[in-house]
This record gives structure tokens, sequence and C-alpha cells, in this order.
């Protein structure tokens, strides 16, 4: 989770969707303070150390996959992400050596049953069925040469139904792409072929806009210079 402006903005829409009590309040604060109602922003710990969560690598789908909402789900959401594969094994690296092991990026569709996640991030532990069931990746990798010294100002946009909903960005990341993979491979081996993502881009999701999936959408994921991925909802 790199991007503190998709976290607060995710967070209200939480809060708009499922705390309406809750939302008037952070209103009302924001109208008055022209700032961020703090219980939107991130965990102090965000700004410590990479914050992220481990997925299930059995259930990534392909570009042109359909996608079965989950049962337990009336609130499927798509997330926008960049994603980058390891070519070279890291273990307690540096920022600099880390950086360099990475192969290739993708465009990584991070689904989301946000009426569950909600649930799940108050328990005390992270995302479980809320993130595990399904996430999806464009089908060309892009060599790092080609991306890695200018990772940090693609654009990107998000289509559903043909329809342009969003336009992102992946600068003003809280860390680099190097500090993520040193601090993920402290006492932990990782592999060649392991893929990361880089959290949300800030406007690449429902929850920030409103615009929730329902079946029958065709949702398309892009970012300049490295492709696209697009499911649609069953």
């Amino acid at each position: 989770m790199l991007y503190e402006a998709h976290a607060i903005a995710a967070a209200r829409g939480f809060v708009r969707r499922y705390m309406p009590a809750a939302a008037q309040i952070a209103k009302a604060y924001e109208s008055l303070t022209r700032g961020t109602f703090p219980p939107l922003r991130p965990h102090k710990l965000w700004n410590e150390q990479p914050i992220y969560y481990m997925g299930n690598h059995l259930t990534i789908a392909a570009d042109g996959d359909t996608i079965e909402t989950p049962a337990y789900s009336d609130a499927l959401d798509y997330e926008l992400e960049l994603g980058f594969v390891l070519a070279h094994p890291l273990l307690d690296a540096e920022p600099a050596d880390a950086e360099r092991a990475i192969g290739g990026f993708v465009v990584l569709n991070d689904f989301s049953a946000r009426d569950v996640q909600l649930a799940e991030m108050r328990s005390g532990f992270g995302p479980q069925k809320a993130k595990h069931f399904r996430s999806a990746i464009s089908a060309v990798v892009v060599s790092a040469d080609e991306i890695l010294r200018r990772w940090d100002r693609l654009s990107g946009r998000v289509r559903i139904n043909g329809a342009n909903v969003a336009e992102c960005s992946t600068a003003e990341a809280r860390f680099s792409l190097g500090e993520v993979l040193a601090h993920a491979s402290r006492c932990e081996q990782l592999h060649p072929g392991e893929l990361f993502g880089t959290g949300t881009l800030p406007g690449g999701s429902g929850i920030e806009n409103g615009l929730l999936l329902i079946p029958g959408d065709q949702v398309e994921l892009q970012i300049d210079g490295i492709g696209a991925v697009s499911n649609r909802i069953i």
C-alpha cells in the first residue's frame, strides 16, 4: 500500500458506503478544517515501513478471463496496481540490490470484496476472503530496462464497458520498489518469479468513486508502456 492518496480516498469511500453517520462527521470536519479527517489516514506504521498482504498465487487470472463474483459478496471492486516480478532471488537485501532483482512489469488487477473486507480488517488480522479469491494480470511482462527508470512517472486509466472512469498515476509512492523488496526479504527468502504489487494507484478503485462492478461489466485496467488487463464480470 504505497499510495496515501488512495488509502485516504478508499477509507472515505468505505465510510460513505457503510458508515453514513460517521461520513457526516468526517464531511463536517473536512469542510471546517480544509484538512483530512484524521481517522481516514493510514496507520502510523504505514510511514515507517512498507505495508502489504500476501495473496494466493493459485487464483491469478489472465487477461481475457471471466471473473466470477464471490457468492458471499455484493460489492466486487477492481484495483489498478503496477505489478513487478522478480528475476533473481533475494534475502536480507539492500534496496539498491533489491531493485536490480526486478525482471519486469505487468498490470495487476487486485479484485476485492469490499463488504467482506471491512469486517476482516477490523478483526485484527489482514484481508482474507476479501482478497484471496481472484487477481488478474496482463499477458505480457515488460522488461525492467524499459520501465524501472521511470516506474514512478507512468500514467494509467480504468475503463468500464468502454468508458473511461479514472485517470491514474504511479507518482508519489511512499517507498521505492527497492525499499519494498528489501523489507519483504528481511529474514525471508524471495524467489525468481514472485509477483509484487505497488498497491492501488490513487483513483484506481471503485470504492473511491462509487463505481463497484456488477455482472456483465467489462473492466479494463491500463498502464502506459506496459499494457492492459481486461476481464468480464459474471
